[in-house]
This record gives C-alpha cells, sequence and structure tokens, in this order.
C-alpha cells in the first residue's frame, strides 16, 4: 500500500532525466526520516563560514594596539569597528550577485567558491602587518564568501517540509555557534607564544605573526568543509528549456498567470501565482525585521569582547583574550544544545513570530543589567556573566531562526537563491554598519564616564535597547506580514 501510494506521488510531478533538482525531489519522496549525514555535511560548511566572522572580535583590540594605528587608548575601539565592518561591506556589495549565479548555476559552486575563500583569505588575514592589510583581507573574505544566502536556499530544497525547520534551525545553530566558538578560539589561540611559551617560541611564525594561529586553525577547518561539498547532491532544477541567457533574472520575477490562476516556470512546472520579490511584502517585510535585528547582534557581537577586555577605569572588566574565549566557549555549547533539543519543540508551540516578538522583549532587561554585571568580581562576575552571555545569545539566535523560516516560507524554489540573494545583502549592509558604529559609541562612551545622562558603557547598552526594540515592534501587524495570512486576504 505505501508502496503504491509513493508510485502515485512520483506520477504526479513531472521529472526530468539528469536533472540535479528532479533527483533529489525523488529521493525526498522515497526518504524515511532525517538524513543526518547531510545535516552534518551542511551544518560543518555554515559553520566554516560563519567562524571567520567574529574570530578576531577577542584579539582585535590588541591587534590594532600592536599596529600602532591609535594615537590614544580609547581611540582603539573606534578603529577596531572598521576592521569589523570591512569583512560585511565586501558581503554587501556580492550579496545579490551570488545569490544570481546560485540561482543560475547551482547552489554547490557558490558553496565552494565561499569555503575555499575562507581557507585563502582568513589566513593571510593573520598575517597582516598594518591595518590596510587587515582591512582589505577581510573586505575581500567578505566579498568573495557568498554562501550564506544558497546554503538556507539548499536546506530547504535537501530536506522533505517536514525537516525544514529543523534543517534551518541547523544553519542558524551552526553560524550562531560560528558566531560564538570563533571568538573562543581567537581568544585561547592568539598571542601564543605569550600564553604557552613552552611550545611556541618567541622566534616562530607564530611568535611574529601573534593573531595568525586562529586564522590558520579556521582555515585548516574550513578545508574539511570544503571537502563536504563533493558528497552533497545539487538541487538547483536544470531542464533543457532552462538555458535562456535571462534565466538568472527570473528569479526575481515569475512568469504571468495562466487563466487558470496559476503561473508557470521555464521548467514547466506550476506554482502559485508569483509577483516580483521586491512586491513580495511578506518577505521584504521579514527582510527588514530580520536587517533590524542583525544589526544589534552585529554590534553587541562587537562590543561585549571589547567591552570585557577594557581597562576597570573605563567601564571595563579588564579581561585576557583568554578569559573571553572561555565565557564564549560556555555560551556556545549551551547555545548548541539548546537549537538542537529545545528550539524544534518551541517553535511548533508558538510559531517563528511569537517567538522572535518573546526573545526581543526579554533581550531588553538583559542588556539594561550588563552595566550592572560589571560592578561584581570574583565567582560572582564570573558566573553572572557567562549565563547573562548565554541566555542572550539563545534569545538572539531565536530570532534569526525564526525568521529564516518566514523568509524561506514567502518565496517559491526556483525564487529562494535570488530571495536570499536580496536578504544576504540588506543584512550585510546593517551588519557593516553594526561593528563600525558600535566600535565608535564605545570609544565615544568610555570618553564620558561622568556624564550626567547614562554615563559610560550605559549609554552603549541603552542604544543597544533601543534598535531591539524598534525590532520587536517591527514584528507585528500591520508590518510583518506572514505568507499564508497575506495570501488568505487577497
Amino acid at each position: 500500500m505505501a508502496n503504491d501510494e509513493l508510485q502515485e506521488k512520483l506520477l504526479k510531478k513531472p521529472y526530468y532525466e539528469n536533472c540535479p533538482g528532479c533527483m533529489v525531489d525523488e529521493m525526498k519522496e522515497r526518504q524515511r526520516g532525517l538524513p543526518i549525514t547531510k545535516l552534518l555535511a551542511i551544518w560543518t560548511i555554515v559553520l566554516s563560514a560563519a567562524l571567520p566572522i567574529s574570530s578576531l572580535f577577542p584579539f582585535l583590540y590588541f591587534m590594532i594596539r600592536d599596529l600602532h594605528i591609535a594615537k590614544r587608548e580609547e581611540d582603539i575601539n573606534f578603529y577596531a569597528g572598521y576592521v569589523g565592518a570591512s569583512y560585511m561591506l565586501g558581503r554587501t556589495l556580492t550579496s545579490m550577485f551570488w545569490g544570481v549565479v546560485a540561482d543560475r548555476y547551482g547552489r554547490k559552486p557558490v558553496i565552494f567558491i565561499g569555503i575555499i575563500t575562507v581557507v585563502v583569505f582568513n589566513t593571510i588575514f593573520g598575517l597582516s602587518v598594518n591595518y590596510w592589510m587587515a582591512i582589505c583581507t577581510r573586505f575581500l573574505l567578505g566579498a568573495l564568501n557568498g554562501l550564506l544566502g544558497p546554503v538556507k536556499a539548499y536546506a530547504s530544497e535537501i530536506f522533505r517540509h517536514e525537516y525544514q525547520a529543523v534543517a534551518l534551525s541547523s544553519i542558524s545553530t551552526s553560524w550562531a555557534i560560528g558566531l560564538i566558538i570563533g571568538p573562543a578560539l581567537g581568544g585561547f589561540l592568539a598571542q601564543p607564544a605569550e600564553k604557552y611559551p613552552a611550545i611556541f617560541s618567541p622566534n616562530s611564525i607564530f611568535g611574529r605573526f601573534p593573531y595568525f594561529l586562529p586564522c590558520l586553525f579556521i582555515s585548516l577547518f574550513a578545508l574539511i568543509g570544503a571537502m563536504c561539498c563533493f558528497w552533497l547532491p545539487e538541487t538547483l532544477h536544470m531542464h533543457p528549456s532552462n538555458c535562456s541567457p535571462t534565466e538568472s533574472y527570473d528569479a526575481l520575477e515569475t512568469a504571468l498567470p495562466k487563466d487558470n490562476g496559476k503561473t508557470e516556470t521555464k521548467d514547466g512546472r506550476e506554482t502559485v501565482p508569483g509577483i516580483s520579490l521586491l512586491k513580495n511584502w511578506p518577505l521584504m517585510s521579514s527582510i527588514i525585521v530580520y536587517c533590524i535585528f542583525s544589526l544589534h547582534d552585529m554590534a553587541y557581537s562587537e562590543i561585549f569582547p571589547l567591552w570585557t577586555e577594557s581597562p576597570r577605569k573605563f567601564g571595563g572588566l579588564s579581561y585576557s583574550t583568554q578569559s573571553v574565549g572561555e565565557i564564549l566557549t560556555i555560551t556556545g555549547c549551551g547555545l548548541l544544545v539548546f537549537q538542537l533539543f529545545l528550539y524544534p519543540y518551541v517553535e511548533k508551540m508558538l510559531g517563528p513570530i511569537k517567538i522572535a516578538r518573546i526573545s526581543g522583549v526579554l533581550s531588553i532587561p538583559l542588556l539594561t543589567s550588563y552595566p550592572y554585571i560589571a560592578m561584581l568580581s570574583g565567582v560572582a562576575l564570573s558566573v553572572v556573566l557567562n549565563c547573562a552571555s548565554l541566555l542572550k545569545n539563545v534569545l538572539s539566535t531565536s530570532i534569526i531562526t525564526g525568521l529564516f523560516i518566514l523568509q524561506n516560507n514567502a518565496v517559491e524554489q526556483h525564487q529562494r537563491g535570488a530571495a536570499n540573494g536580496i536578504a544576504m545583502t540588506a543584512m550585510s549592509l546593517f551588519k557593516a554598519v553594526g561593528p563600525a558604529a558600535g566600535g565608535a559609541v564605545l570609544s565615544w562612551a568610555q570618553k564620558r564616564q561622568h556624564a550626567a545622562f547614562f554615563p559610560g558603557v550605559q549609554l552603549v547598552f541603552f542604544i543597544l535597547n533601543v534598535i531591539e526594540a524598534i525590532g520587536v515592534l517591527m514584528t507585528f501587524k500591520p508590518f510583518l506580514a506572514d505568507r499564508s495570512q497575506y495570501e488568505s486576504l487577497n
């Protein structure tokens, strides 16, 4: 009986010989259970791409100091912000291009190029001998690494519908853990000749380039991600009639409606009536909200290690890179447990929009407490700071995961690469602003320790809370629209 139902399902769909997308569709129809191997491969690839984004944050303060670009100690955070922003600026300029390439030539080539970019340019960044070399290598690392948009589209296509929440959750989990474990690696492995003199000589390459070891370690891990690409099948539908030179732009606008109320793509498949992606309000509204939260998260990711490493006289905690690495390691482990074992159940009960709202509201009082956490010391400071860091990142990742789901559900399969390209372009622009603005605001705040209005770092966390509150307000109607509700109204 089960075989008869399967054959009936397969016969209802037109399958094209030698089309990788059709092969994947057929494989999904026959598949039972979650394909763990593919999930782990995607998880490794995304982690490889995420690690270098924030791995520099724990040692960036000391790197800028050693490059002698800042004339005063209070100005170090200002220059550090621009190094963090250069990666996102590069990604802003090319994300839409990589989305179009993924829709025309396939998801795998774009993913592979992105991973190889990490291997090459992240290694070169660790060998930077001046400020502008650091800026340029980070810019190229972002510009040539456009895999996040295509890999989100890939995950929604390689898994059956009932496992899409788990797949997209694994991407946001891997991405978030990369943003946490990356700084942990940077904290533990930077300046190895000072921390581990018995292993690393001051005259060795790791002594002469104190920030090379974490970059090299991440690049070697990215090689594993590159090898994982070879075992993953392509999911893009490539039919003979799909070879028109204008096809790469057709992802931005679907075909004209037929008399039966449906549309037909160039591969002959019928879909629901399509509209331009730029006129798709469920998609665009989720992207805008996503950008607001991304601005907040990237600014926080830059500010947290800079704040903890700043001297006590400037409102910081005077932590070392290793201490920051320990905090972020604990945070990453806790985040992994939450996203793999708890988030899918919470998402089923509440839905992605409610999760974003609740998480955003809870983040505001949590961030308000940070300046007061700095008043603690000893074991109390360590315990409270670890708990606060873990909770903040759990809430942030829950928001981003929910918005991932909304974005992918807002468009058809043949539009996902371009849709994620638009999302990546917009998000990268906001994330480029985050580190630069965060570093500049932190540098300014440290110069006004005795101001009457939000003195010192209180101003920094107040501004972060304002951005978070704006994001929460935008998750309500009429701004944020779910696709199913939007179609029922139209």
